[in-house]
């Protein structure tokens, strides 16, 4: 499972020409699930980027999470985190997780991000052709992941 964090002073996400989902000062993080994903790296995931440090405190270091800045997060689900350019320049798909697979891990994702975290999130739609919109803050920018079935 993977989640590409940016800290972002505002971000929002479209589809078929309506927001779905927008957000002030936070994180939008796009989440991808790998095809031998479960829900043990599901709770890992949502832990960790509640508890990411990446909001500067008073003298400007990253010290504080989305909790302490009370920041909001908008989270869109991009399968294309697992797509591999290893051979050729068209990319493999084939680690991403199916789509069956994919949302529930995905709803439970947000689900529980908002319950640990306190936080209003926003998201956009599994599955959707999505524009999606930011002012990365810094920038900053983190990848994260957290192996699953013996990878």
């Amino acid at each position: 499972m993977k989640a590409l964090v940016q800290r972002v002073k505002r971000a929002s996400v479209t589809v078929d020409g309506a927001v779905v989902g927008q957000i002030g000062p936070g994180m939008l993080i796009l989440f991808g699930v790998h095809k031998s994903d479960t829900e043990d790296e599901l709770q890992w995931l949502v832990r960790k980027c509640a508890a990411l440090r990446i909001f500067p405190d008073d003298d400007m270091k990253m010290n504080r999470s989305i909790m302490d800045v009370r920041g909001e997060i908008l989270v869109v689900s991009q399968f294309t985190l697992y797509g591999s350019v290893e051979r050729g320049n068209r990319p493999s798909f084939e680690q991403s997780g199916r789509p069956e697979l994919a949302e529930p891990l995905y709803n439970q994702f947000v689900e529980m991000l908002a319950e640990i975290s306190g936080v209003p999130v926003q998201t956009g739609v599994f599955g959707a052709m999505m524009d999606v919109e930011l002012v990365n803050d810094g920038p900053v920018t983190l990848s994260i992941e957290r192996t699953g079935g013996g990878r």
